[in-house]
């Protein structure tokens, strides 16, 4: 049997004078930021960034805007953007289209003229130089702890193995391979096996769906079974699996600063961008349709 392994208050109006290059700031390293960060990367070529009005102070989110967002996570992910996370480019979208004019307004694209990703990161960091991180104590960071906790918890883990019949996978034919598997029959070229190992189960969930994941829970180590995937039926064989472990706040409490730090300040950028945008009339073709 062939085998492979698998594995953004304050407004701009207190800009200062001059403007420092600077590495990119901590907040990038939030988890729910990477999306944001790799939208910010899809959206940076200046032929996508297009607003249909003379109105300096009106911004038309087109259709191609959405085009564009589909076409570029498909080429990323491998899949279609749900809603949410359609929503979420398109936030982007609107989020850099604001900076890059505030950053036109207020002169910070001297020296780089039509370098539009350039005069967004001058524009941003002018707003995180209003931001301010709040005081704090161990009482609220274990509070943002518990709140988080998914996060630092470690998740049960499976080893397992995945055997693709080649051909016709149908339930009837899967679980003809499945029993003669368990008599002791070689697979040999029938099919093609991937192994998996320490596979977290929210994994499982988003690869193969959640009933796939209680149905791996259930299963005795050492047993193939048929079982149904997204992707067609498949011979599933648990090798082990690993119980969950609550995470401790005492021997996380480094960590969990600089993750509730980052995400302070995020919310911080995020709400001052906001307020930006508030400036502007923002028109969404897609929506209105």
């Amino acid at each position: 049997m062939p085998m492979s392994t698998p594995t953004p208050t304050q407004t701009l109006d207190a800009a200062p004078n001059s403007l420092r290059s600077r590495p990119l700031p901590n907040w990038l390293r939030e988890p729910l930021l990477h999306f944001v960060a790799i939208g910010a990367l899809l959206f940076a070529a200046d032929h996508f960034f297009i607003t249909r009005t003379d109105d300096p102070r009106t911004i038309v989110v087109g259709a191609e805007v959405d085009a564009e967002a589909r076409q570029l996570f498909k080429a990323t992910r491998n899949r279609e953007p749900d809603a949410q996370e359609l929503a979420a480019l398109r936030r982007v979208w609107l989020d850099n289209e604001v900076l890059y004019r505030e950053g036109l307004s207020l002169q910070v694209d001297r020296g780089d003229t039509a370098i539009r990703e350039r005069v967004i990161f001058k524009a941003l960091s002018v707003v995180d130089a209003n931001v301010k991180l709040p005081k704090f104590d161990d009482k609220l960071l274990h509070d943002w702890f518990e709140s988080h906790r998914s996060k630092y918890d470690e998740p049960p883990r499976f080893d397992f193995q995945e055997a693709v019949l080649a051909g016709d996978n149908t339930e009837a034919n899967v679980r003809a391979f499945v029993e003669a598997l368990n008599a002791g029959t070689p697979g040999d070229a029938r099919a093609g096996l991937r192994v998996f190992k320490g596979r977290p189960r929210a994994t499982l969930v988003q690869s193969y769906g959640a009933e796939f994941a209680k149905a791996l829970e259930l299963a005795r180590p050492g047993e193939w079974v048929a079982q149904p995937t997204r992707d067609g039926w498949r011979a599933i064989r648990l090798e082990s699996m690993s119980a969950a472990r609550p995470a401790a706040f005492e021997a996380l409490r480094g960590v969990v600063l600089q993750d509730w730090t980052d995400a302070t300040l995020s919310e911080q950028r995020s709400a001052a961008v906001a307020a930006l945008t508030k400036k502007y009339r923002v028109v969404n073709e897609a929506a209105a349709k």
